[in-house]
């Protein structure tokens, strides 16, 4: 019964994300916890004005019931599965998720309903996040479950000592900041997501993390979930609450298998959306308001080229499942 738990995992994750939004959206409307486009996003965005934000409460307690009802199915057929350094990893890397979008839903809840339209500032929001990245460390390594070890491509394993902390904390931060980013256009995040956690799943099974792997199948389905919801044209968006706890899953999964590096191919649609932000910035300083691209984060560019959302969707998905397969082939040849 044991071998199905990733698979009831998956099931119960998709049908209840799917189901609350039946629920949640109309509530959300009443409450008109609705986007402002103007200030936050491109003008020709304006017809999604009022659309209910904070969906990503959809997926988040799909995710936690389905980890739930997996575990329950673990401890009536697999109890060893329950117990160790490994059961534990799983609930580290959920507090991940949890403290991340904790942040995230106060960026929302100030912007819905105190009318503040960059919700949270920087400074609180860095506070938060470097709160929450040094809880998830010193849990991983209370568990023992983390090293300095970081393997690089034609090197192998590195011992990258005292600079392993700096270090994460700058990826951490980063990642989480950069599923935040992705979040611009209907679906993109939530797609971009699926295929993450489908690559977290192959790689934590193969690697015989079965507790990680029913993390990230219970993700994956509420993530597909959620897509009935929020893909082109969509009914709600996930809002910071969304996508914070999905960069926060995404940093404790990672970590908590012990391969940090994976998140520059499981993560690489996120990096590149990131990454196209710090450039053009950078860039506009340089050249005293010069653009290197027509608009960033870099998906809002293929919109200005006359691309589709859905068409954004498939492109940036078909990059992220490349990344997904390269990263597959890289444990491969360095585990």
């Amino acid at each position: 019964m044991a071998r199905y738990a990733l698979i009831w995992a998956a099931v119960f994750g998709f049908t209840i994300s799917a189901v609350s939004g039946i629920f949640l959206i109309p509530f959300l409307k009443r409450l008109h916890f609705g986007q402002t486009i103007k200030e936050i996003g491109p003008t020709w965005h304006s017809k999604k004005q009022g659309t209910p934000t904070m969906g990503g409460l959809c997926f988040i307690l799909g995710t936690t019931i389905a980890v739930g009802i997996a575990y329950t199915i673990l401890l009536a057929s697999g109890p060893e599965y329950t117990t160790g350094p490994d059961s534990r990893a799983v609930f580290i890397a959920m507090f991940s998720a949890f403290g991340f979008g904790a942040i995230g839903f106060v960026d929302d809840f100030i912007k819905v309903v105190c009318k503040r339209n960059l919700g949270l500032r920087a400074w609180q929001k860095i506070v938060g996040q470097l709160l929450v990245t040094t809880i998830l460390l010193v849990s991983l390594y209370l568990n023992g479950t983390l090293t300095t070890y970081v393997t690089l491509p034609f090197v192998g394993f590195v011992d990258l000592g005292i600079f392993f902390y700096p270090l994460s904390y700058i990826l951490i931060i980063g990642i989480v900041n950069a599923v935040n980013l992705t979040d611009g256009i209907d679906g993109l995040c939530s797609c971009i997501t699926f295929i993450s956690m489908l690559g977290f799943l192959i790689l934590t099974s193969l690697m015989g993390q079965f507790n990680l792997s029913l993390l990230a199948s219970a993700l994956a389905g509420a993530v597909a979930g959620f897509l009935v919801w929020n893909f082109y044209p969509a009914k709600v968006f996930m809002g910071d609450t969304g996508s914070m706890f999905l960069g926060g899953a995404v940093a404790g999964l990672a970590y908590a298998m012990g391969r940090p590096e994976m998140i520059f191919f499981l993560g690489a649609v996120y990096i590149w959306e990131a990454a196209t932000v710090v450039i053009q910035v950078t860039y506009f300083k340089i050249t005293h308001g010069k653009r290197l691209f027509k608009m960033t984060p870099i998906h809002h560019a293929f919109e200005m080229r006359g691309w589709s959302e859905v068409k954004i969707d498939g492109g940036f998905s078909l990059i992220e499942l490349a990344a997904v397969l390269l990263g597959l082939l890289f444990s491969f040849l360095y585990y």
